[in-house]
């Protein structure tokens, strides 16, 4: 696939390249960077690479610095929230466990390398649900809709709270209780999840997934949900998951036995394929043969990751997509509930409009 050799994963595989870049190559891997909410991580990987900032163009520069202040003002803004939310929910004695880009920045896992977010991701035991969440609404936590279809779909089916939102600091946060719902085809083991979290200095009811879960619950997240808005961004930071903790025989091993106990197999396998396509990430190559080909569902993966940007895509990326999400549907609840859910979505929609 031609897209494979875009300017910006030439440049996310090795930064060296960049220095060789001319002007059309600049322009073109700015703009997919921005697209992928990638020029924070873009920036990041040229200040890491000894002497490259000095073969850069002064306009990229100023792109990369722009990107940077972008990055570190967010972190800091994870940073308090966390506090913020932790302290809120001390009294209920409930673990905290962070999700995705906010465990990144909070562990500074290798994920967390010019990672922008959009919301902050939090899993407690549901046993102790109701009380976080009563916690939380005292706080100033109040659920986005008040549609009482959409808060029995989410509290009888899914895996999380409706969206919260903070009503002074307007900040969204999705508390989960299991990182799959409830309908899902696959099962999950949260209280596994939650078994082998890892403490985050300084606080004292928050914590992160170990680095083996971190790297499940993100494949899990990008190739069972169907969300491929930050596809490529979602896909880069498995790459540098997996590059800090999946490399070796050993940790392959070791990585293949954890999905299997949380019944992630599947998801892994599309992750570890995937990334080392798109990246060239590293890998054991007993892993890799031990995960089975399914070269009709990668090509359909590969697709939805091209529409990042414009020039990557092609014709049928738009269609893998939309395949993509009605698969998500699918995995996510029987036909005796995704039909009645889906009529009644659509008959919504044009009442709306």
């Amino acid at each position: 696939m031609s897209w494979l050799q875009s300017p910006l994963l030439r440049a996310l595989r090795d930064p060296a390249v960049m220095a060789g870049f001319g002007a059309p190559q600049w322009d073109l891997a700015l703009r997919q960077a921005r697209s992928a909410d990638l020029l924070g991580r873009l920036a990041a990987l040229a200040r890491q690479h000894d002497g490259l900032l000095s073969c850069l163009p002064a306009p990229v520069l100023r792109h990369f610095s722009a990107a940077q202040s972008v990055v570190t003002r967010q972190h800091k803004a994870v940073h308090w929230e966390t506090q913020q939310i932790a302290q809120t929910l001390l009294p209920t004695g409930a673990p905290m466990l962070l999700l995705k880009g906010a465990a990144y920045a909070m562990a500074d896992a290798p994920a967390a390398l010019g990672r922008t977010f959009s919301d902050i991701d939090i899993l407690v035991p549901k046993a102790q649900l109701d009380e976080v969440e009563s916690a939380l609404i005292l706080d100033g936590w109040l659920t986005a809709t008040s549609d009482a279809y959409d808060q029995r779909y989410y509290r009888r089916w899914m895996h999380e709270l409706p969206p919260m939102t903070h009503l002074e600091r307007q900040t969204t946060l999705d508390v989960h209780h299991a990182i799959l719902p409830e309908t899902a085809r696959i099962r999950s083991r949260p209280e596994l999840l939650l078994a082998a979290m890892q403490p985050v200095p300084g606080f004292a009811n928050v914590h992160v997934p170990a680095p083996t879960d971190q790297i499940l619950h993100s494949a899990c997240h990008l190739f069972h949900e169907g969300e491929w808005g930050h596809g490529l961004r979602d896909l880069s930071d498995l790459d540098l998951l997996l590059r800090a903790n999946g490399t070796s025989e050993k940790a392959g091993h070791a990585l293949l036995a954890r999905a299997q106990a949380l019944n992630l197999t599947i998801p892994l396998a599309y992750a570890v394929r995937c990334a080392h396509r798109v990246f060239q990430t590293p890998l054991p190559q007993e892993l890799l043969a031990r995960l089975r080909d399914r070269s009709w569902m990668d090509a359909l993966f590969l697709q939805a990751v091209s529409t990042a940007h414009a020039s990557m895509a092609s014709p049928a990326s738009p269609w893998a997509r939309r395949i993509l999400y009605i698969r998500s549907h699918w995995l996510r609840m029987p036909l005796h509930l995704l039909l009645p859910h889906l009529a009644h979505q659509a008959f919504k929609r044009e009442k709306d409009t």
